[in-house]
């Protein structure tokens, strides 16, 4: 091989490397980027799974939801037991990271069970939404209904807390968590069907209707993190 022969498969070759080098700097943030989106379900004892296996709860039936439709998106659970929308509150910057894309908010069971102000909680609840807000992450607000026992007005006060922040603030929104159930048949039934002895909590097959009913908008809400 001649020197000059040798010379212009050098040139060549650094030429190449060069070629492959700019590829490779633009392939790579693609590949970074086709990592699945990470959705913090920020909730109390309905969303952490409360007296059930791990793989019967909420967030874990919700995750085989979403990869059964090709949904690129894991689900974190963000759910404490007991927590009120103050709780929420008081943990949702911290729960809002920078690898979270997105949130479902699912609280304000707890402030039924004690009582709460309805402006209190619409309070909480609306400075949650700020800090998703501030955060350019996009929510998923479930709704809660209030029984009858604390009176209409109470009732009324509450029930609006929810499809009002979602509009105001833009959220996607469900009506409510155990509607799906409610939607089903009579209630009596449900409980011997679909709850724990509590009836408080979905057993397994309640929390599978209430995913299949929410599941669609979540997929939503992963598609709006992604614009």
């Amino acid at each position: 091989m001649t020197s000059d022969t040798y010379g212009a498969l050098a040139r060549l070759g650094n030429r190449f490397s060069r070629i492959l080098g700019h590829i490779l700097l633009i392939a790579l943030p693609a590949f970074a980027s086709a990592e699945p989106m990470r959705i913090a379900a920020l909730g109390d004892s309905l969303t952490q799974g409360y007296g059930l296996v791990q793989q019967e709860g909420f967030t874990a039936q919700l995750q085989n939801w979403l990869d059964a439709h090709d949904v690129e998106a894991t689900i974190v659970n963000a759910g404490v037991s007991g927590d009120t929308t103050a709780g929420g509150l008081s943990r949702v910057a911290w729960t809002l990271t920078s690898d979270i894309d997105a949130m479902i908010v699912a609280l304000g069971g707890n402030d039924l069970l004690r009582g709460l102000s309805p402006d209190l909680s619409r309070a909480n609840l609306a400075g949650i939404l700020d800090v998703a807000k501030e955060k350019n992450i996009p929510v998923l607000l479930i709704g809660m209904q209030a029984p009858g026992n604390f009176g209409a007005e109470y009732k009324a006060q509450f029930d609006a807390i929810y499809p009002e922040l979602a509009q105001d603030y833009g959220t996607l929104y469900v009506e409510g968590f155990l509607k799906p159930l409610t939607d089903i048949g009579p209630w009596e039934q449900v409980l011997k069907t679909h709850m724990q002895p509590d009836g408080i909590h979905p057993n397994a097959a309640g929390v599978a209707v209430i995913v299949d009913a929410i599941g669609p908008k979540v997929a939503e809400l992963a598609e709006r993190a992604q614009e």
